[in-house]
């Protein structure tokens, strides 16, 4: 493995486009140790500090991960995200057994707090009102790979199984309809990029500049009012984003003058 030193392309960056070629390529598999810095900086002829920017850049893309005193891994493979309206209610509104057989959902709390901002805005209340939310964390393999959050009116869950610190052998929003008496008719996902909370990073094991993918996910009953307001947050770097849809065939064009014809 050699570098340009004539190259437009910082020597860290064109290091770090020879690793990723090699991990693509399955030369170093998900959670196998790369050699050391010192190794690597005298296989490419550097200085150990670029080395380190390569090293600082990949985590940040989420391909590598360090270890304290045991050192640099590859990180395992890109979840694929799909965890949007569809992939929460499942087919015909059942359980969706595929995350059910990745991913593993542990409650975290159950209580009134006052609504952030996005929460309060997507209800129509005042920023602050309280509310229910129940905090969980998706883990798959041991790893965190979600923080997410599902947030009902006080009003509407009062005295209901909601409030309870206990899962559901079921779909939340199942749980919800039969509890509340309302329907899930229709829902909208709004995904955004920014940077993670302290509490995210260390739940995530992301670095503090890492990125993360936000959801704010807002369920609507029949006459388009708000019944559960959810937020999930991936890292973004091993989260992938893919949907499938079918693109309408074109419509024909009308006759300008169906009243004439050809002979």
């Amino acid at each position: 493995m050699t570098i340009n030193p004539g190259a437009a392309e910082f020597p860290h960056r064109q290091i770090a486009a020879q690793l990723k070629e090699r991990i693509r390529r399955g030369d170093w598999q998900p959670g196998e140790r790369l050699p050391s810095i010192p190794a690597m900086a005298e296989m490419f002829g550097v200085a150990k500090q670029t080395v380190q920017r390569t090293v600082d850049q990949l985590r940040v893309e989420g391909i590598l991960i360090t270890k304290p005193g045991s050192g640099t891994y590859v990180r395992g493979t890109r979840r694929r995200l799909n965890r949007l309206s569809r992939g929460r209610y499942g087919a015909h509104r059942g359980y969706h057994a595929d995350l059910a057989a990745r991913y593993r959902q542990q409650l975290v709390s159950v209580r009134r707090e006052p609504a952030p901002p996005e929460v309060a805005d997507a209800f129509g209340v005042r920023d602050g009102t309280e509310m229910l939310v129940r905090r969980h964390i998706v883990r798959t393999d041991d790893v965190a790979v979600e923080v997410g959050a599902s947030w009902f009116r006080v009003t509407d869950t009062n005295g209901t199984s909601l409030e309870r610190a206990e899962a559901f052998g079921r779909p939340l929003y199942q749980e919800a309809e039969e509890v509340l008496g309302k329907r899930y008719a229709s829902a909208t996902d709004t995904i955004s990029a920014r940077q993670p909370s302290r509490d995210e990073a260390e739940i995530l094991q992301i670095r503090p500049d890492t990125p993360v993918l936000h959801l704010l996910h807002v369920a609507f009953d029949e006459s388009r009012k708000p019944i559960e307001v959810a937020q999930a947050t991936w890292p973004g770097p091993m989260t992938t984003l893919t949907e499938e849809y079918k693109i309408p065939a074109p419509t024909p064009e009308p006759d300008p003058d169906p009243g004439l014809a050809l002979a």
